[in-house]
């Protein structure tokens, strides 16, 4: 018996397979395309009608897009788009503008031997997003990552983004940075300060994060200027104005 070597033709369809992605992630993404377009609340019926696919289709399907809060079925049963479509809009755009002025500044806190740099946003009600992860050179880190949402309420960077706005932040000389040991995970520690953009918004923390036993007072006298470094400069960068001190 002889077997036809494997040609052109026979890598084309596998390959082709391969990037025809998953038929169900499609059709759940039409829905929200749908709704994104529309502008407006739409029945089930009009939303089957707008995507071409059958009520029932859809029906199973909405029920995991309102669990991610990217579909959100109102008091009429009406359809819209949920805040987690918000949420990954900001993180775009974030990203897009972000990204270029923050890489570099993370980049030299990793060759100036800091803990591991990360960048969080607020994203919904109790949660910030980390938008920018970079490891540092140590050879034991803190199990964070770009695309983790974690809990507001806990950990230095949680501590920054819960500040008040500029106008309401009251006046006094307290440092502008905070540190947390161990709150968000036991074995961890971090340190945070804010970056800011026009007008004096608070577009996010930058923080330095690894093992507990690498956070007392010798490696926090060495991690707290180079971080308020880090951050003034992120924040000139973004047209924003520098303010040492929480007033």
């Amino acid at each position: 018996m002889t077997t036809e070597p494997k040609g052109e033709k026979s890598l084309s369809a596998g390959y082709a397979a391969n990037m025809s992605g998953v038929a169900a992630v499609d059709r759940a993404l039409s829905i929200v395309k749908v709704l994104q377009t529309a502008n407006r609340a739409l029945t089930l019926t009009e939303i089957a009608e707008s995507a071409g696919l059958y009520k029932s289709a859809i029906l199973r399907m909405m029920a995991s897009l309102e669990n991610a809060s990217l579909v959100v079925r109102r008091k009429d049963q009406r359809f819209v788009l949920g805040p987690f479509a918000f949420f990954l809009g900001k993180a775009y755009e974030s990203t897009m503008h972000v990204e270029e002025h923050l890489l570099p500044v993370m980049k030299e806190l990793v060759d100036q031997g800091m803990e591991s740099p990360s960048f969080h946003v607020r994203a919904e009600e109790g949660q910030r997003l980390c938008l920018l992860r970079m490891d540092s050179n140590h050879s034991t880190l803190d199990r964070v990552r770009a695309g983790d949402f974690l809990p507001i309420d806990r950990g230095a960077a949680g501590k920054v983004l819960s500040w008040p706005p500029a106008g309401d932040r009251p006046g006094g000389d307290a440092p502008a940075f905070e540190v947390s040991f161990g709150e968000r995970d036991p074995s961890c520690a971090a340190i945070a300060g804010p970056v800011f953009g026009p007008g004096q918004e608070l577009i996010g923390a930058l923080s330095l994060s690894g093992p507990m036993e690498r956070f007392h007072d010798a490696s926090l006298q060495q991690m707290t200027p180079a971080l308020l470094a880090a951050c003034k400069k992120a924040t000139e960068n973004l047209g924003g104005s520098w303010q040492p001190f929480r007033n």
